[in-house]
């Protein structure tokens, strides 16, 4: 009588040959790697390359009480449009800065910010004081 046997199924997985390609593939990455360019960016300096005759921004101030001055008058927001777009037309290359205090509601600056950009005033940005 013949005796039949019953095949196993190996529930094993060899990883040495797996370990063994990643390791070759880990030195190829370290010999190549310090031989790649870094990708080195030129910075412009600081106080060197800034332009001496620059032109003074209009200084938009939000004050705590949601108020807001264009060169310390207190104007509403039409009449503030109507200023600063008479400040632009004088000398275009100016461009408009928001000095609100820093217990001001961020909302209340960007209200601001999104009037003046609505109509169609570009250069608009934050002034802030530098940190000591």
């Amino acid at each position: 009588m013949a005796r039949t046997q019953k095949r196993r199924m190996m529930n094993e997985i060899n990883v040495v040959p797996y370990i063994d390609v990643m390791l070759v593939l880990l030195v190829i990455f370290m010999v190549t790697s310090p031989m790649t360019n870094p990708g080195i960016v030129d910075l412009p300096k600081v106080g060197q390359g800034l332009v001496q005759h620059q032109v003074p921004p209009v200084v938009l101030t939000v004050k705590l009480n949601q108020k807001i001055e264009l060169d310390n008058k207190p104007m509403a927001r039409d009449e503030l449009l109507l200023a600063v777009r008479q400040a632009l037309e004088k000398s275009p290359e100016r461009s408009v800065v928001i000095a609100a205090d820093k217990n001001v509601k961020y909302d209340d600056v960007i209200s601001v910010m999104d009037l003046l950009k609505q109509n169609k005033v570009d250069k608009v940005g934050l002034l802030l004081a530098p940190a000591q």
